[in-house]
C-alpha cells in the first residue's frame, strides 16, 4: 500500500495502488482522487476515492 500521504504518480503499481473505498479500482495517477482520513478506537483510519463522486457514495464501511 501506498503512503496515504505521498503523491501518486510514477513508480506506483496497479498491485500497490491504493483502491477505490467505493468502487474498488485501482487509483493510478488520478487528479480527481480524495482522501479522507478519520480516527476510530484510537487508530488512524484513511479511506481513497477516485472522485468527490465516489466519496459522496461511499457508505462508510
Amino acid at each position: 500500500m501506498v503512503d496515504p500521504t505521498s503523491d501518486l504518480g510514477e513508480d506506483v503499481t496497479e498491485e500497490d495502488a491504493p483502491r477505490c473505498g467505493n468502487c474498488g479500482e485501482p487509483i493510478l495517477n488520478d487528479p480527481g482522487h480524495r482522501v479522507i482520513t478519520w480516527v476510530e478506537d484510537g487508530d488512524v483510519r484513511s479511506a481513497h476515492f477516485c472522485d468527490d463522486s465516489c466519496r459522496m457514495n461511499w457508505d462508510g464501511e
